[in-house]
């Protein structure tokens, strides 16, 4: 079966910042402090609770439980292509 195009979210890497498109929707996750008592050393840490809405002019839509499970695959798929590491807190 093939895919249809918007199926699954496209991340981008920029500095500073991960960007995700999908299905002309757009969210912008900026990097979260790492806990004080953190031992792991990821380049990157994504605050869960920060990716609840997406960005304007969609700010009003929630990303739904679904929506946001295949970001986050999304999200390490990207990171793992690039040897980094990414973190969820």
């Amino acid at each position: 079966m093939a895919r249809k195009r918007g199926d699954r979210p496209e991340v981008e890497l920029t500095e500073g910042a991960i960007r995700v498109v999908w299905r002309g929707r757009t969210r912008t996750i900026l990097p979260a402090t790492a806990p004080p008592s953190s031992e792991e050393a990821a380049d990157f840490i994504v605050a869960l609770d920060d990716v609840v809405c997406w960005d304007p002019p969609d700010d009003d839509t929630e990303i739904k439980m679904d929506e946001l499970q295949k970001i986050l695959e999304a999200i390490d798929e990207a990171f793992d292509r690039l040897g980094l590491e990414v973190a969820y807190d």
